[in-house]
């Protein structure tokens, strides 16, 4: 079976990103003109997802491959699928007193490896148990739609800031998680602009987290820290935020550019949480 065009339905969220797809089973083919106007409704919103999915890990791969070569992040080393090394395993999932899934990760806002000189176009995720406490979800994930954020501010900061570049160190993560020297070694400080072009949609988009950017190029230590917190909250005000409440089953990916994520932190075991990323590489920053 082939999906066609005309059984996709674009459910947008009415937040400040986001929207679902319907009608399209993944674990299928899916024809030319059904992907496009796919990949064109992910530059638009920032956030697609799918509900009611089963697919395998290798339809999971594949259905990425299709928006950007896949990368094998870092993290395969330890919770990469043995079969299928693109995809790596996240969650709180124990087997014999042992972690095989990555614990605690994305629990401070950011954009995937925005310490990387190519950052990722984009990250999905399958949902495959999604924690409950007696009948209510938890460990939502929420957006914040940058794009947005620099429409909204003032004209006097737009002027200010566009065409600075900002300083993204990796050894940041190394304060809530250990990471190797030979991790740290492959990602030495970066510059991007903190106002990035839309690779697809040439969209202007803020790129500033305030845990990842530590410095902005031609502006002393003190000031930028100001800048970069006032930017970072800025991209976090409500009204740019889409929360997703996830379902098993659910495929979602955002656009690394147009949106920072951050996922919810509000369960632990015995409730359990497990999603298979994967990671699609696109343009560099400009």
């Amino acid at each position: 079976m082939t999906n066609h065009l005309n059984n996709l339905q674009l459910i947008p969220s009415g937040a400040a990103a986001g929207a679902e797809i319907r009608g399209i089973d993944v674990s299928q083919a899916i024809d030319a003109p059904t992907f496009a106007a796919i990949d064109a409704a992910f530059n638009e919103h920032g956030v697609i997802f799918f509900r009611d999915q089963d697919i395998t890990p290798r339809q999971h791969a594949e259905f990425s491959a299709r928006f950007g070569e896949l990368e094998v992040n870092f993290n395969s080393d330890h919770y990469g699928l043995q079969d299928v090394p693109e995809i790596f395993a996240i969650g709180n999932v124990e087997q014999d007193g042992r972690a095989n899934a990555l614990k605690g990760v994305g629990q401070t806002w950011h954009s995937d490896m925005c310490y990387a000189a190519n950052p990722p176009r984009a990250t999905m995720l399958y949902a495959l148990e999604i924690p409950q406490l007696q009948g209510l979800t938890t460990g939502d994930t929420c957006f914040a739609n940058t794009a947005l954020a620099w429409d909204t501010l003032p004209q006097q900061m737009r002027s200010y800031i566009d065409g600075r570049q900002g300083v993204f160190d990796f050894t940041r993560r190394q304060r809530s998680r250990p990471v190797s020297a030979e991790t740290v070694a492959m990602y030495p400080p970066v510059r991007h602009p903190i106002v990035r072009r839309h690779p697809y949609s040439d969209r202007q988009c803020l790129y500033v987290m305030a845990d990842d950017c530590t410095g902005i190029e031609g502006i002393d230590e003190t000031q930028a820290r100001a800048l970069i917190i006032a930017l970072a909250s800025h991209i976090l005000r409500p009204e740019h935020i889409y929360r997703h409440k996830w379902r098993q089953g659910d495929l979602l990916m955002w656009d690394n550019c147009t949106v920072q994520h951050k996922a919810l932190a509000d369960y632990d075991a015995p409730q359990r949480r497990l999603l298979h990323r994967t990671t699609m590489a696109g343009p560099a920053p400009r």
